[in-house]
């Protein structure tokens, strides 16, 4: 595992498992949101974003955090190990609206400065369908894979938990 991807719905725990993988495997983490965004909540352009996720790709190992379906297919070319995060929406939802309160008018760790926390029912609805809309073409992606490359589909924190001291102890 030297160039890992993780994706799932907003609230999943996405960059909480970068985190903690990256500190284990000592793997620089790159969380996609940070590049992608700019302050005001500007939007990167497709070009120079698809130029990004190409010269950070060819970085010698890494943990990328975060779906952008734009460039889904570039990084999953690349990667060795996908994880997919596909826990339950309700979950997510309320992960989304505690993670809300708790930066309330500031940028979290993991997201570009000078985009402070909001919640918004755009982001409330994304991941309410995104078990409808998103998974399925997730699952349909992870399915296409090479066989050396590794899929990992977590459904339940307990499932998170196990796998990172699995990684851990190993």
């Amino acid at each position: 595992m030297k160039k890992i991807m993780i994706i799932g719905s907003g609230g999943a725990g996405k960059s909480t498992l970068a985190r903690e993988l990256g500190s284990i495997l000592g793997l620089e983490v790159i969380h996609l949101d940070t590049l992608y965004w700019n302050p005001g909540w500007v939007e990167t352009p497709k070009p120079e974003w698809q130029s990004i996720i190409q010269d950070l790709t060819l970085r010698e190992s890494w943990i990328m955090d975060g779906n952008y379906s734009g460039t889904l297919d570039i990084r999953l070319a690349i990667a060795d190990t996908v994880i997919f995060l596909d826990l339950k929406r309700l979950l997510c939802l309320w992960r989304v609206i505690k993670r809300s309160w708790q930066y309330a008018g500031q940028s979290r760790p993991d997201m570009a400065s000078g985009c402070p926390e909001r919640l918004t029912w755009e982001f409330l609805n994304f991941v309410w369908t995104y078990p409808s809309t998103r998974r399925p073409h997730i699952l349909n992606k992870l399915s296409q894979l090479l066989p050396n490359q590794q899929v990992i589909i977590l459904r339940k924190p307990k499932e998170v938990r196990k796998f990172l001291q699995h990684i851990f102890d190993y």
